[in-house]
């Protein structure tokens, strides 16, 4: 199973734009990344719409911080970048009437939920701020 690294990702881009307070392009993004240019223009287009960047066409122009470090959470960007559960519970529908499979999905399905709401405690505890405070401990 493939993971999904765009959180991890987009919090390093907003920590970095958070310290250097200023302006990163799509193609200077991108090459911190690895990535494609466009593929940073539509991730951070996903955090546009909720809020926590801006971007400004043209020359000089680029992405920035709407927000604070102290304003944007972990759970702040994991939703912007994904709406639902983090951590589905990778259960079995091949037997539906199956009264070991049913209790075996029941009890994947409360363990996870338990991980999520503990997870989900952390993210909304954790700001951009916390992570640069510990990234320049370093």
């Amino acid at each position: 199973m493939k993971t999904d690294g765009r959180l991890a990702r987009m919090l390093h881009v907003l920590v970095h734009m958070g310290l250097l307070g200023g302006r990163e392009t799509s193609e200077r993004i991108g090459q911190m990344l690895n990535t494609n240019p466009v593929v940073v223009r539509r991730t951070l287009g996903a955090l546009r719409q909720h809020g926590i960047v801006e971007s400004e066409g043209g020359r000089g122009g680029g992405w920035k911080l709407v927000k604070s470090l102290e304003e944007v959470t972990v759970l702040d960007v994991q939703r912007a970048l994904h709406e639902g559960t983090i951590l589905s519970a990778p259960i079995s529908r091949d037997h539906p009437s199956c009264p070991v499979e049913r209790a075996s999905n029941s009890v994947l399905e409360e363990a996870h939920a338990a991980a999520e709401s503990e997870l989900l405690k952390k993210y909304a505890a954790t700001t951009l701020a916390q992570i640069a405070k510990i990234a320049v401990a370093d």
